[in-house]
């Protein structure tokens, strides 16, 4: 019983991660589920529906065709309708039923790919991992399909931005301040994987010198290119003032030496208060936050991330907090609590709350109350004081 969640929400599934990176770069994605489930992604994660064209279907699978393993109404759906919109690709996106059944989406996404000449691919997911390892697949397939291998790097100093979706980023102008950052420390943006960039744009992400990871969906991604491209990776998000310019110091360094840098391993806080906050989320934009916090406030901070992650991003005093019970238990004596509102439930009411939404975990339910902390005096979004 202690995977039972009583009172809070539950993060977006790894099917809507794939359908989120993929948005904007004019493929053509195929969730291979039943009719509805296109309804809850555009409804809860998808913040660019009304605003943003994308070919984003459901194939609406029946009972029937579950129980007999109908692939062929699939394949020639798929192909039909790739013959009238002319997409730039083809994903075809996993749930439960087709995880249960054995679909071999890879098998029908070569089939398509012969039939149609358009760049095809199967992604397996379950809907029942997080949208991270969503947001994973979705980006491997990007760079393995379409990233250029054989590139002359820039002559000026570029930077690929690595794991922006608004599951993790809002519209809250974010990612255009990242940008805007990266300008102001004398570098620019290659490709940003992936909002705001084209398809053409990303193929080219091999031309860079650094990538900067602000999310742990695109890791994966940023390793594979430190191997094949020779780029390397800093991970951290320029989340206050202070933090920033250790975000900026990492980037020249990674620059330098040709080796990578996690940036929360990198700075030295002064703690000089002595109550305790904790920040549950995402682990690169948490511990960023963290380290912005602990560095403008002397506060500190112990991030709790309930979603994946690896052992090098956190702290030593950060936890993995997958179930409800581990956060209850964690939470216990914290003066400080920054996270979505939809945690407040479970923290003290002695503790101080700070709300800031995340999409992935509370939908658009609280998007225009998250705040753009890139590069900012928290003073000036109502933070910590």
């Amino acid at each position: 019983m202690k995977q039972v969640a009583g009172l809070i929400s539950t993060y977006s599934s790894d099917e809507f991660g794939i359908c989120s990176a993929l948005y904007e770069l004019g493929g053509m994605v195929v969730m291979h589920d039943a009719s509805g489930c296109n309804s809850t992604y555009t409804t809860h994660d998808e913040p660019r529906w009304y605003d943003m064209e994308s070919m984003i279907y459901i194939s609406a699978i029946s009972e029937m065709e579950a129980i007999m393993g109908d692939d062929d109404k699939l394949i020639h759906d798929v192909i039909e309708t790739a013959q009238q919109m002319k997409p730039k690709f083809i994903a075809l996106v996993g749930a439960p039923i087709p995880y249960m059944i054995g679909t071999d989406l890879k098998a029908i996404a070569a089939i398509i790919e012969e039939e149609t000449g358009i760049p095809s691919f199967g992604l397996e997911a379950n809907g029942m991992n997080g949208y991270l390892s969503g947001i994973s697949m979705a980006f491997d397939a990007i760079v393995d399909r379409f990233c250029k291998k054989e590139v002359l790097k820039s002559t000026q100093t570029k930077v690929n931005i690595l794991g922006a979706t608004p599951l993790d980023f809002s519209l809250n102008g974010s990612v255009d301040s990242i940008r805007r950052w990266i300008e102001n420390i004398g570098m620019q943006t290659e490709a940003c994987f992936a909002m705001g960039s084209s398809l053409e744009e990303l193929s080219k992400a091999g031309k860079a010198q650094v990538n900067l990871v602000i999310s742990y969906g695109a890791m994966e991604i940023a390793k594979k290119m430190e191997e094949e491209f020779q780029i390397p990776y800093v991970v951290g998000v320029p989340v206050g003032k202070l933090f920033a310019t250790t975000v900026e110091h990492c980037l020249k360094e990674a620059l330098e030496t040709g080796k990578s840098q996690i940036v929360c391993q990198k700075y030295k806080a002064d703690i000089r208060s002595e109550k305790k906050a904790a920040i549950i989320g995402e682990s690169v934009y948490a511990t960023s936050l963290a380290g912005a916090i602990e560095q403008q406030y002397g506060i500190s901070c112990e991030v709790l991330c309930p979603l994946e992650t690896e052992e090098m991003i956190l702290r030593s005093m950060d936890k993995q907090t997958p179930e409800e019970d581990d956060l209850m238990e964690a939470l216990e004596g914290m003066d400080i609590v920054i996270a979505d509102p939809l945690y407040k439930p479970l923290c003290s009411k002695k503790a101080s709350f700070y709300p800031l939404g995340h999409i992935a975990f509370s939908g658009r339910i609280y998007e225009n109350e998250i705040p753009d902390l890139i590069d900012r005096e928290f003073e000036e979004t109502g933070g910590l004081r």
